[in-house]
Formats: C-alpha cells, structure tokens, sequence
C-alpha cells in the first residue's frame, strides 16, 4: 500500500511540473498596406548606384534612413547592425530581387525591408525604390521619384518626399498662406472659395497636395489677382496680395443730365387747352349774335319776334 502511494505522489509531482512550453517562435505579423508597415520592423537594406558617384548615393541613403526612423514606430536597424548579421558575400549576391530580400528581411529579424537605387539622368538624379515584406516575399509598394536637380535643398526635400510617398502617402501635403490688404476680398484655390478676407487661421490653408495650385484673390472695384503658386513638402507657401483699384469703364463714360419739363409745356396739353379755347369761343360768339325782340300789340299784350 505504501509502495502504492509512493507511485501515485510521484505521478502527480510529475504531472505539476510538466508545463507546456512557451512558443518563442511567432509568425510575421501580416502587411495590410504601405501605412501599416510603419507599426511593424523595417529594414532599410541598401541604395545601389547606377553610373553617379557612390559617396553621394552613400548619404542619400543615409538621409532617407535618417526620415524613416522619424515615421516608423519600432526602431531600424543601423547599417552596421545590418553589415554584422549580413556577410559581405550575402550582400553582394543579392542584387534587389524579392525572394533575395526576404531571405534577408528573415536573417535580420525584420517583417519589410527597403531597397533602392540612385541613377542619373543628365544633370538630375532619379530615386527608384520598393518595400518587400519578408513573410511573402511580394512587393508592397514601388516609387520612382520625380527628376532632382543637384542642388544641397532638391536633394534633401526629393529623399524626404520618397520615404513619405512609399510609406506615408496621406502625411504627404504642405501650406498655403493667402493675405491681402483688403477686406473682403473672395479667396478661390483651384476653383474653389475658401471664403472672405481675412481667412481664419491668420490665412493658413492645411494639408494641401504638393504641386502648383492656382489662387484667385478678387473683389470688387479692383482688378482681380491669378496666379499658380507651388507647394511644397511640410512648408508653407506665403502669398501676400495687394488689389489694384480698376480702370475699366463701364457705359460711354459720359455725363447726361436729364431735366423733367413741367407738364403744361407738354404738345398734347398745349393742343388740349387749344381745343378748349376754340370751343369756348363757338359757344360765346354764339350767344352775342342772339338779338333779343320784343312786340307789343294793340291791346297791350307783349311778345317776342
């Protein structure tokens, strides 16, 4: 019987210290759009140059890095995290295609990872650059950037516009600024009112697209301002507007004065009081031709001729 029990207590310490073990491993969080990528781990693998110099494309990359980490919620690992995990001969056998990139994403401990290139297209530059997420191996987005000219400032705002349009398309807006010296005055911005001078907001019109956009200040009296303004990234455009009063003339430009004549100088009162006159005159010369008679007879009685 104690042989028995002795069984029985060791099965059940068994059974308590028998726990199920905790699942390290866990599976890429899934990739619904660019925007959701910011919430998970990004990889900014490299920039590849094509036909420009490499110190250049160099800080390019180090400049689109640097705006990424502002926009990704988890932090990025740094180019030497990324030179410690990845040998130089992995690195220089992955060219940009997708499944190389995943495998790479998966060797990093990353869910999207981003990759680019730098080309030259006579004296301006072309950011060609796509985010593979590294679950699936598929494309999530690709952009190519607009030409930028080599100046310091194009190329600072052209990096910065890429790493927003691939994976914050709806943080990619600028300002518009609108003030003028009347007040009053109708503020249209590509045909649409914005309302009367002054506009709230001392002026500031948000979260407008980049590009030119067409401002219409008018009022009347004054001749009307037209003109495209350009906006650009997360600055404010300053439009400052002085109203001409206007020449144009509208009629003859002449002065008639008009004077009302009083109404018995008027042809059909005057041909009024003619006929009045005429007929007044028939009936009176009537009456004086009348010669009044009087006869009487032998035996007195009176009577008329």
């Amino acid at each position: 019987m104690v042989q028995r029990l002795t069984s029985i207590m060791v099965l059940a310490l068994c059974a308590l210290l028998v726990v199920p073990a905790p699942l390290h491993a866990q599976a890429p969080a899934p990739v619904t759009g660019p925007e959701a990528a910011l919430n998970l781990k990004i990889a900014v693998w490299r920039f590849d140059a094509l036909g420009i110099d490499g110190e250049l494309v160099a800080r390019l990359e180090t400049l689109f890095r640097m705006e990424l980490a502002r926009l990704s919620k988890v932090p990025l690992p740094t180019r030497r995290d990324i030179d410690r995990s990845i040998t130089a001969d992995q690195q220089a056998q992955c060219t940009g295609e997708e499944k190389c990139l995943a495998a790479i994403g998966k060797k990093l401990g990353v869910d999207v990872v981003i990759t680019g290139t730098v080309g030259a297209m006579g004296s301006s530059y072309v950011l060609n650059i796509k985010a593979v997420e590294t679950a699936t191996g598929k494309q999530l987005k690709r952009i190519e950037s607009d030409p930028l000219r080599g100046s310091p400032d194009d190329l600072i705002e052209g990096v910065r516009v890429a790493a927003y349009r691939l994976l914050a398309p709806e943080q990619l807006h600028g300002s518009l600024q609108v003030q003028t010296d009347i007040i009053g005055a109708e503020v249209k911005l590509d045909g649409k009112s914005l309302g009367k001078t002054p506009l709230p907001n001392q002026g500031v019109i948000a979260k407008q697209a980049l590009g030119k956009h067409r401002v219409v200040v008018q009022a009347p009296g004054y001749d009307p301002f037209e003109d495209d303004v350009a906006i650009n990234f997360q600055k404010v455009a300053q439009v400052s507007v002085r109203l001409i009063a206007s020449k144009e003339v509208i009629g003859t430009g002449r002065t008639e004065t008009v004077q009302r004549r009083p109404f018995y100088t008027k042809t059909w009162f005057i041909a009024a009081v003619g006929v009045v006159v005429v007929g007044a005159g028939i009936l009176i010369g009537r009456e004086v031709g009348k010669v009044d008679c009087t006869v009487v007879g032998p035996g007195g009685e009176v009577g008329s001729c």
